[in-house]
């Protein structure tokens, strides 16, 4: 009972942060809430979320190499496999976006060019992962997932009212409102024991804070480079 009374602490902790930065209040999702944002736009800011999408699990696995301990090494291993599509090719994350994109008229191929916003979060995650304190990373993971369960449940919820894809076809966004929040905690869990040293919570709020702020940072500028 202890450890997840810790845990929880962790997670209350990454949601008091997400409402100090705002993200669920960014632009990018009043702006399509309200049907400010036209299928082009948002098709648009899809295609370069899309390489955002393709890159995520590379930073994953670098925490997953860092990690010494093989049983610590199993929570986020299961993510990545998540992330493969449990090794099914066809449910890969990478491809099930692309199967979204697709539903609303979009694609995303080697003629794309990366947006520097889109690079500047691919190259965020990698520097943390790869270079921070080990709870920096996961953390900043963890955070990230946290907020993501939220946010495909209401880009979700906004294509269909807004037409954009019917019920029947929505993909992915689907799949992450429902599965994120576990890989939240799976994130958190590794550093539910540092919680109580002072020094390593203060790499975990490094984390929460980093992860939410440029998490946030993303989606701010893709509603203001595909506007019509």
């Amino acid at each position: 009972m202890a450890t997840k009374n810790k845990t929880e602490l962790i997670e209350a902790r990454a949601r008091e942060i997400l409402a100090q930065v705002g993200i669920f209040d960014n632009p990018y999702f009043e702006a399509l809430e309200s049907g400010r944002m036209s299928k082009t736009a948002f098709a648009k800011s899809q295609a370069q979320f899309y390489f955002a999408v393709r890159f995520y699990s590379r930073p994953m696995g670098m925490l997953i190499a860092r990690l010494p301990d093989s049983h610590e090494r199993m929570g986020i291993l299961h993510n990545l496999v998540d992330e493969h599509g449990s090794f099914d090719p066809s449910q890969s994350h990478q491809i099930t976006f692309g199967t979204f994109l697709s539903s609303i008229g979009s694609k995303a191929d080697k003629a794309t060019a990366v947006s520097p916003a889109v690079h500047t979060f691919n190259s965020v995650l990698t520097s943390v992962c790869a270079f921070e304190e080990i709870e920096v990373g996961i953390c900043c993971l963890g955070i990230i997932e946290l907020a993501f369960a939220e946010i495909s449940a209401r880009i979700g919820q906004a294509v269909v009212e807004r037409g954009f894809v019917s019920p029947q076809d929505l993909v992915h966004y689907k799949l992450h409102a429902e599965l994120d929040e576990k890989h939240a905690d799976d994130f958190f869990a590794l550093v539910q024991r540092s919680w109580r040293n002072s020094a390593k919570r203060a790499s975990i709020e490094k984390g929460l804070l980093l992860g939410a702020f440029v998490f946030d940072r993303l989606y701010r500028e893709l509603a203001e480079i595909n506007t019509d």
